[in-house]
């Protein structure tokens, strides 16, 4: 059965045809399955005019915003598109290839040798030396874990944080999740992640004692007979629903991965360029990983992604072994450099830090109404965790939240949000470049609307 919503005749038309034609599994639940027709800046737009904040820039992409003239130029500028013209007559264009496996273009050389001196320029990330490229998030952590493994094949253990999220393929499955996860792999192990301590972003000061984790680290390597090749964590974890951690845990973690030469594995997919704050999350956290990983925000929409780290570790991989179709490809590495023209001469991370105090006090404001429990985040990357009400508990709850924030107001002002994490937990991340006032009049939309749900207990 489509989801349908009453007045949008186009835009229900468009979630039949979807729901007829392909499969349910291809995305995840929400209630309100928004229909775009198109989408500029921190909005998107509805079939029928509706407009919409974007309160999850696609999923952790849009971090410049939707189709931003300037990169836009850029990304045609560096695929030469702007020397296309209709009279020209010729049915094939001498332009750059849209795929070019197993072979090089300048295009890929000079993405390769920006995003390298791109992390090294900044604190934390020395040891980048070389590019794997990727066309998604859980193929970077693939060739990432495999890099790792193939650099000393007497070391066969992974360890990863519990309920992290990595991915959904292969290794990058197995290292999701926790112990009782489908895809569990016995060469992973799992660490603690101090969710507990970071409940609420009330509780970002309070002092934390990083000993049993120690405690722990030590006593799973002595029971993996040190043969141990990567740890593989997040700064955040983002779909376990929004648990950010004390800067001494991820410090702990690299410490004793220095100690004992283990691969320090940091999976930025969702957090780099900027979301947290920074241009990284390695440098708000103090960290030096060995390899980072990287993805969505890097190229404002268009798939890639990438491990960039140390080249004895990257390069431990032979000819082949990490190689796939899309992997370095001339669209994707157009959007790479194209991202990086628009973060080099305008100053978004500053911007991020004025925008971090408002969003912060806005989404404590919804701790007023008796139904949001807890708030946490930093950046642009917030959770907003939402209990029982009523006689709805926190999932029913937190869909109907999503579902309220589409409908809008009188106006036809909305706000967009993907489906609850962790089925209670709405993530807000609006694009980065989102203006001061459209931050608050949209914090102030968020509200009224959420208050809207307060009503006696059935």
């Amino acid at each position: 059965m489509a989801i349908a919503h009453e007045g949008e005749p186009k835009s229900n038309e468009i979630r039949e045809k979807i729901a007829r034609y392909e499969a349910k599994g291809l995305r995840t639940y929400t209630p309100s399955l928004a229909v775009l027709e198109h989408s500029a800046g921190v909005f998107h737009y509805t079939p029928e005019g509706r407009r919409l904040y974007d309160y999850a820039a696609g999923v952790l992409v849009a971090n410049l915003g939707h189709n931003p003239r300037v990169w836009i130029e850029r990304v045609m500028d560096y695929l030469g598109w702007h020397s296309v013209r209709e009279d020209d007559g010729a049915a094939y264009l001498p332009l750059p290839p849209l795929t070019a496996y197993n072979c090089a273009t300048e295009l890929e050389a000079l993405a390769s040798e920006r995003l390298v001196e791109t992390v090294r320029a900044h604190p934390g990330g020395s040891r980048a030396e070389k590019v794997l490229w990727a066309a998604s998030g859980s193929e970077a952590v693939q060739k990432a874990l495999w890099a790792a493994l193939a650099r000393d094949r007497s070391r066969t253990f992974i360890w990863a944080t519990r309920d992290g999220f990595h991915g959904k393929k292969g290794l990058a499955g197995a290292t999701t999740g926790n112990e009782q996860s489908p895809e569990r792999d016995p060469r992973v192990k799992f660490i603690s992640f101090p969710k507990e301590e970071c409940i609420d972003v009330s509780e970002r000061d309070r002092p934390f004692d990083v000993e049993p984790y120690r405690r722990e680290l030590e006593t799973l390597w002595r029971d993996c007979d040190g043969k141990v090749a990567c740890l593989i964590t997040e700064p955040y974890l983002g779909a376990a629903g929004s648990f950010h951690p004390p800067r001494e845990y991820l410090q702990l973690l690299d410490r004793f991965c220095k100690e004992h030469d283990i691969i320090f594995i940091l999976d930025e997919i969702q957090s780099c360029f900027g979301r947290t704050g920074p241009m990284f999350a390695f440098e708000r956290y103090g960290v030096e990983p060995d390899i980072v990983l990287l993805g969505k925000g890097m190229a404002n929409g268009i798939p890639v992604s990438a491990a960039v780290g140390r080249a004895d570790v990257l390069d431990a991989l032979d000819y082949g072994e990490a190689s796939d179709t899309f992997s370095g490809n001339p669209l994707a590495c157009a959007g790479v450099l194209a991202t990086l023209d628009c973060f080099e001469p305008t100053d978004i991370v500053a911007h991020v830090e004025g925008l971090e105090p408002i969003i912060q006090e806005g989404l404590c404001r919804l701790k007023e109404l008796p139904f949001v429990r807890h708030v946490r985040g930093e950046g642009m990357v917030w959770g907003v965790e939402i209990g029982a009400y009523g006689d709805r508990d926190p999932g029913q709850m937190a869909c109907a939240c999503v579902l309220r924030c589409y409908q809008g107001d009188e106006q036809g002002d909305g706000i967009h949000l993907l489906g609850p994490l962790a089925r209670c937990v709405l993530r807000v991340s609006p694009p980065l470049v989102i203006r001061q006032e459209d931050l608050q009049y949209s914090l102030d939309l968020f509200y009224r609307l959420l208050a809207d749900l307060v009503k006696s207990p059935a």
